[in-house]
């Protein structure tokens, strides 16, 4: 066989780019096909097909095969990989922070798959360069930027964001660090809830991350202000430079959301105070938090969309935060959190697209780009390859919606963790943890009859003497997740997580919790339900046998609806 003989073989494998109605059958039903043996994969388990533990060392021995395969074979091989995928839009999986994706979300990335634009240049992406500017308007207007002014770019996540934010700042405290390198006096401000990525970016960026400067947060999950102004009074005093302060406006485990109009007030009063030169930059990590902008304006006493009213008040709880949004100079927002886009679509807005400028290259360094066009944001950005696929994304999934639905879909999973939370605390054994912090996620801890839940939160957060009752019951509560998944597992129950260290306590020991993340609209009371009582059947199973192991489970009579 020739060269020519495969060649037309490899031909077949492509799309092709003049129509032909023969082979654009063919393509589709090869996408028809690869969803058929991925639909074969479900059943009323909130994951496809079986569980399977990878083989990862057998993995390291795979080799590249030595002849051509088909588009039937190579599509059966790749199904097979989402065996034990958990399906993140089932009703019974509240993991963790990630969302189910809408159709016309997943025809975006289709479509910019297929064509594969390049955001560099719009030489090179076109119109889905447009689709990139059209969703920064519309999220700046939302959040409250002026949109004429503002400016931003697509990236490869939540990190990226926060990357982009804390590098624009250092440009702005250390003028010239992009030619020169990282001074040894720059620091930067998170709090002890804020996304780990801050450790990652100021270790990446050179700032190193003994300058990372990590403030306690309040019971309510919120950095500390005192301490923040006692930690920036400090570090001015010192002569160091402030990079960057990160809010985090929607914490991953809690959702505490810092106080943004208060940490503005105390950079302008110190910049006077100080005499500073410069600004330091303020960034909000809101990749979570940004989606409650939508009820900015919403009417929470007409309450037109007929939310209950631990809903309303839950909503209003976090819109007293995130409507200050627009205070800060940069902004991180992940369509694929509470957008409802698949991976990867993250989306960095600054208020003043000048900000941008700091971080340009010069045309001589790319000489083979940029001839012509209009929009050319790889001049500044850190990628040179930046896909559509998530830009294309994020505007049908804000098209699609619209205000209006978003409202809709965001309060439905409030109102989900509303009443969970309800039922948690409507039982003795059970108390929720982060009750003042009003998004979707519920952390909560279990405890063995006997126990006073009412006054336990309390005494082993703040009292030494409880050390080792509060390290006994994280170990409960850590079986008490086994149980709960195993359930879940066997189609009995619901999928949630856990958190070694939701916050540490008083004198430093981490606080484990039991975690229900609510991000699928297709979760109702039913599927609250289950959960507590889960919850409730596993503390009962411990009581029985001392402590529960796959290998120690006690039948008991099993509770959830579907037995």
């Amino acid at each position: 066989m020739t060269y020519r003989d495969i060649l037309e073989e490899i031909r077949l494998a492509f799309p092709q780019p003049i129509s032909d109605t023969i082979h654009d059958s063919y393509f589709i039903h090869s996408m028809m096909r690869a969803l058929d043996q991925v639909d074969d994969l479900k059943t009323h388990l909130p994951f496809l097909g079986n569980m399977i533990v990878a083989d990862f060392e057998e993995g390291k021995k795979t080799t590249l095969p030595d002849t051509m395969s088909s588009v039937q074979e190579v599509t059966k091989e790749l199904v097979s990989y989402l065996e034990g995928m958990t399906i993140f839009g089932h009703p019974r999986t509240q993991q963790n922070v990630v969302c189910p994706t809408t159709i016309p979300s997943l025809i975006g990335v289709l479509l910019a798959s297929l064509y594969n634009p390049n955001l560099c240049w719009d030489e090179s992406s076109r119109l889905i360069a447009l689709a990139e500017v059209e969703v920064i308007a519309m999220t700046s207007k939302l959040i409250g930027y002026d949109s004429v002014h503002s400016g931003g770019v697509f990236t490869f996540g939540g990190t990226g964001t926060t990357l982009y934010g804390v590098k624009i700042g250092l440009e702005k405290a250390c003028p010239g660090t992009i030619k020169k390198g990282t001074p040894e006096d720059a620091v930067v401000f998170v709090s002890d809830a804020g996304h780990y990525c801050a450790s990652t970016i100021t270790g990446w960026l050179g700032i190193g991350t003994d300058n990372l400067i990590t403030i306690p947060t309040t019971y309510e999950n919120e950095i500390d202000m005192e301490i923040l102004e006692q930690e920036l009074r400090q570090v001015l005093t010192d002569g160091k430079r402030v990079a960057a302060i990160i809010a985090t406006l929607g914490t991953t485990d809690a959702f505490g959301l810092d106080n943004i109009m208060r940490i503005v007030a105390l950079r302008e009063t110190l910049v006077t105070e100080y005499e500073l030169d410069y600004q330091p930059h303020i960034h909000a990590d809101a990749v979570i938090g940004w989606a409650w902008s939508v009820f900015n304006n919403y009417d929470f006493e007409d309450n037109p969309l007929g939310f209950r009213p631990r809903t309303i008040r839950a909503l209003a709880g976090a819109c007293r935060r995130i409507q200050h949004l627009s205070l800060a100079d940069s902004v991180g927002i992940d369509f694929h959190k509470t957008g409802f886009v698949p991976y990867i679509s993250s989306l960095v807005l600054v208020k003043d697209q000048t900000d941008l400028d700091l971080l340009k290259r010069t045309p001589e360094q790319m000489p083979f780009l940029y001839h012509f066009g209009q929009y050319r944001p790889g001049m500044f950005t850190l990628e040179t390859s930046r896909s559509g696929t998530g830009p294309l994304a994020a505007l049908a999934n804000l098209k699609l919606f619209g205000i209006e639905g978003l409202r809709a879909i965001m309060g439905h999973i409030v109102e989900m963790t509303q009443l969970l939370r309800e039922h948690l605390e409507g039982h003795e054994g059970t108390t929720v943890v982060n009750r003042g912090n009003f998004g979707t996620v519920t952390l909560f801890r279990a405890y063995p009859v006997g126990v006073d839940t009412f006054e336990i939160k309390r005494q082993e957060f703040e009292d030494d003497r409880f050390r080792d009752s509060l390290l006994s019951h994280n170990d409960y509560n850590k079986e008490i997740f086994q149980y709960v998944n195993s359930e879940a597992m066997e189609g009995r129950g619901v999928f949630i997580s856990t958190t070694d260290c939701y916050r540490k306590t008083t004198y430093g020991e981490p606080i484990v919790a039991l975690k229900s993340y609510i991000l699928s609209p297709f979760v109702d009371e039913e599927d609250v339900k289950t959960v507590v009582t889960k919850v409730l059947e596993a503390r009962e199973v411990i009581a029985k046998c001392g402590e529960y192991t796959q290998m120690e489970k006690v039948e008991v009579e099993h509770t959830s609806d579907e037995d």
